[in-house]
């Protein structure tokens, strides 16, 4: 409707300023059209043929509007240029114009902050292409306004035939405002579509990450927008000693963060291990072993005469047989004497990991006697003062032994793995059946220090 009275008072008036402002008009009819559509379409899920989504129509969208707008621009500036330099028009300054350019500053101010609002709520480009054209909407209906009051007054006070040309140059400051913001709003777009990252979107997301404790490093770190979604592409560098369900959650930190920062963001995060600087040689043998599936463990690491020896503890399935074993122990030595040419000689020793599928029946209620025979052992080790929650399992023939032991204060980890090797040893030689012995080491309490007995 406003368009058209525009169209039709411009047309009575002969004012190029209202003309102008009916193609502007007309053409955000059409942008209307293409935003409502594109913003309709780009909310689509991402499918098969489109993996990002669709959130790329709507900068085709503002690019398109923007494209309308320069187009009519051309058609102003040309116009406006003619009736300046090279022929005559007789514009009429009546109420009739007056009153619609003033009620398309009052509309254009509402809808083009509504618009702004839902824009910047949304993240929507195709949205913020519309409140920008509303926004210049107004400034271009002021310069018009402008114009037709410099023609009414030369009407009034002499003077018409340069005033009348107040119209024409209003038009053409109409069309350059445009211009300048179909500019700006013209590079953001292409700046899209070309998946340039937005200034400063990059040093954002590299501070999100570097806040995360365990992230080493983040690079090949890649940005994209579509639509209203920024797509974050990054690898992290993580210690490679750590398991991998800590780097993945240090990975999920990382998405968090940067989701944090940007929350319309689809972000893919791929852990790297990464050797670091302080890492000893057990450790860096550990993260070797691991990156080779295998577990290793009872490292001994020596030195003579400028040389490092290294023996170690390499743990298989005890169904497994020999040769495919022992394959295993070379692809690990290979693989330890790639990283570390340091190491003059490898010694693996191959022992079984026990992977029992069978069910262990509890028969600690059942077995007074062979308990009390094992607190009696207990009571007879050197340095463990007493033993607790004692627990004998069946399976089948063989007997499965678990227990907590109190040591004597201030024994180290090496002397209570010793003590209960020992203690381990004799529970073996006086139950025939006992395939297994758990222990789990505990301080005494505060005040007692030494042991009761000490055999």
């Amino acid at each position: 409707m406003l368009t058209s009275t525009k169209l039709v008072v411009g047309l009575a008036t002969g004012s190029l300023g209202l003309l102008a402002e009916a193609a502007h008009s007309g053409l955000d009819l059409v942008a209307a059209v293409v935003t409502y559509f594109a913003v309709r379409f780009s909310d689509k899920p991402a499918d098969p043929e489109h993996l990002y989504g669709h959130g790329k129509i709507e900068n085709l969208s503002a690019l398109v509007e923007t494209l309308l707008l320069l187009a009519t621009c051309v058609w102003i500036i040309i116009e406006g240029i003619k009736r300046l330099f090279f022929k005559e028009v007789l514009v009429e300054a009546t109420a009739w114009a007056f009153v619609v350019i003033v009620a398309s500053i009052v509309i254009d101010v509402s809808r083009s902050r509504a618009l702004m609002r839902v824009a910047r709520k949304h993240g929507s480009q195709a949205l913020e292409a519309d409140a920008l054209h509303f926004s210049t909407d107004v400034w271009s209906s002021a310069v018009v306004l402008l114009g037709l009051i410099l023609v009414k007054l030369g009407a009034l006070i002499g003077g018409a035939h340069i005033l009348q040309r107040a119209d024409a140059v209003a038009a053409l400051a109409v069309a350059l405002l445009v211009v300048y913001v179909c500019l700006k709003l013209g590079r953001r777009t292409v700046d899209a579509l070309l998946d340039r990252a937005p200034a400063g979107l990059r040093t954002t997301v590299e501070e999100a990450v570097k806040e995360v404790t365990g992230v080493l490093v983040c690079q090949q770190l890649r940005l994209r927008q579509s639509g209203n979604q920024t797509f974050v592409d990054l690898v992290i560098g993580v210690e490679r000693g750590r398991s991998l369900e800590s780097g993945h959650a240090i990975g999920q930190a990382v998405e968090e963060r940067i989701r944090a920062a940007l929350p319309n963001a689809d972000v893919v995060v791929h852990v790297d291990p990464m050797c670091v600087a302080e890492e000893t040689l057990a450790e860096r043998i550990r993260a070797i072993a691991l990156n080779e599936g295998q577990t290793v463990h009872n490292l001994l690491i020596s030195e003579d005469a400028g040389h490092v020896y290294v023996e170690l503890h390499l743990e298989a399935d005890e169904n497994l047989e020999l040769r495919a074993a022992h394959e295993r122990a070379d692809r690990l030595e290979a693989a330890l004497r790639t990283e570390l040419p340091s190491v003059a000689e490898i010694i693996t020793h191959i022992e079984p990991r026990h992977q029992r599928q069978q069910p262990l029946q509890d028969v600690t209620g059942g077995s007074a006697g062979l308990i009390q025979r094992v607190r009696r052992i207990v009571a007879d080790t050197a340095g463990i003062l007493e033993c607790h929650d004692v627990v004998l399992r069946r399976a089948g023939r063989e007997m499965f032994l678990a227990m907590h032991c109190t040591f004597a204060q201030g024994l180290s980890i090496g002397a209570v793995h010793e003590i209960s090797t020992r203690l381990e040893e004799r529970l073996r030689a006086a139950i025939p059946n006992l395939v297994r012995v758990t222990t789990h080491p505990e301080p005494p309490p505060e005040g007692r220090e030494a042991p009761p007995g000490g055999g």
